[in-house]
């Protein structure tokens, strides 16, 4: 028998994006007709239970959400409406406790399901060595501006492209993510120190392969439209704060979220950007002797530094040509020295702690 499914999604000022997703879920049912499921039109509703956990929102999050409950009852929706807000960890947390299913699907609010992905799932965990499992969001965007497609591509290059087959275990990513409950309760769940979007996947993600793999599903795929640099780099800022805090703990890389290649990579485009500087003031300077030398230091930061971003320059430019290519590697350029700036503070601040 199919284990049944709960759909946990921590909801905070959710009102444009939470209708949506609620719906790409409901429509997903029709992914049960792919090939193997054909008991599974039904006994769908019976195998899914959705549970939108409602942080303390200030605008008319729950209200859409009662609505969307009322004309679509066969969903099984119900809503966990928090006291207080405490922070994405918090919620997932309490709609965990609340489950009745045997899986937990975790989804951001604003994502939408793609139709086959529930169906997919679904099979994933017919497996009983499978105990957590990560999806995929696409690469597609509606916003047209350079950032959300690149951020788009970047992602997806780095999960589909880029990522290395013989690593047996992947980022507990929370935006599209399901693991088994009793696994997920004997874990204690996410950390609810980190209050905000921070590296709480992460952390869980270490903590589950100590002793299990989180599969990668690429079926298993959500759409998501991302915000422009600004909001995005101050991510990657904290985001390596915290997890350099982290591997202060643990004294080692991974697989997954944190290579010795993208660790080299960012070292690299450090290394690019601030001898390239250097360089140019030694020009402005006449500094002939110096910027000879500081001209081969750049050249040797440049050609390591393409050689870790090579596959994702030659996925930029069969996407989107030659000038998003050349854009995309200098964009790319800033968000790693924002990376290597974020993890530079955390070693100084925890330092002096």
């Amino acid at each position: 028998m199919r284990p049944r499914v709960s759909v946990v999604i921590p909801a905070y000022n959710a009102e444009e994006t939470i209708i949506p997703l609620l719906k790409s879920i409901h429509e997903s049912k029709r992914s049960g007709r792919n090939k193997g499921y054909g008991e599974y039109k039904e006994n769908r509703g019976r195998e899914r239970e959705v549970i939108v956990v409602d942080d303390k929102s200030k605008d008319s999050t729950i209200r859409l959400v009662q609505q969307f409950a009322v004309k679509h009852t066969k969903l099984n929706l119900r809503i966990l409406a928090l006291k207080k807000n405490s922070g994405p960890a918090h919620a997932r947390n309490a709609g965990a406790k609340l489950a009745r299913g045997e899986i937990i699907f975790f989804l951001d609010s604003d994502v939408i399901l793609h139709k086959r992905s529930f169906a997919e799932l679904i099979k994933s965990f017919q497996d009983p060595d499978v105990h957590a499992l990560t999806g995929v969001w696409d690469k597609e965007q509606k916003n047209q501006a350079f950032f959300p497609k690149f951020k788009a591509l970047r992602d997806w290059s780095y999960w589909i492209n880029e990522r290395d087959p013989t690593h047996y275990y992947y980022l507990f990513s929370t935006r599209v993510a399901a693991i088994r409950r009793d696994l997920f309760l004997r874990l204690g769940g996410f950390d609810e120190t980190y209050k905000a979007a921070l590296v709480e996947d992460i952390e869980l993600t270490y903590r589950i392969s100590k002793r299990y793999a989180v599969i990668f599903n690429p079926r298993v795929k959500v759409h998501h439209e991302f915000e422009g640099f600004w909001p995005i780099a101050k991510k990657y800022f904290w985001r390596s704060y915290y997890w350099t805090r982290i591997y202060r703990e643990r004294k080692k890389f991974d697989p997954v979220t944190t290579t010795n290649k993208e660790a080299i990579t960012t070292l690299s485009a450090a290394g690019l950007a601030g001898f390239g500087f250097l360089t140019l003031l030694s020009h402005l300077s006449n500094l002939s002797y110096l910027s000879g030398i500081l001209t081969w230091i750049v050249l040797t930061f440049l050609l390591i530094h393409l050689w870790g971003v090579r596959k994702f320059l030659w996925f930029c430019y069969k996407e989107e040509g030659i000038f998003f290519a050349i854009k995309a590697f200098f964009t790319g350029i800033i968000l790693y020295v924002v990376i290597l700036a974020g993890a530079v503070l955390s070693m100084v601040y925890e330092t002096k702690k």
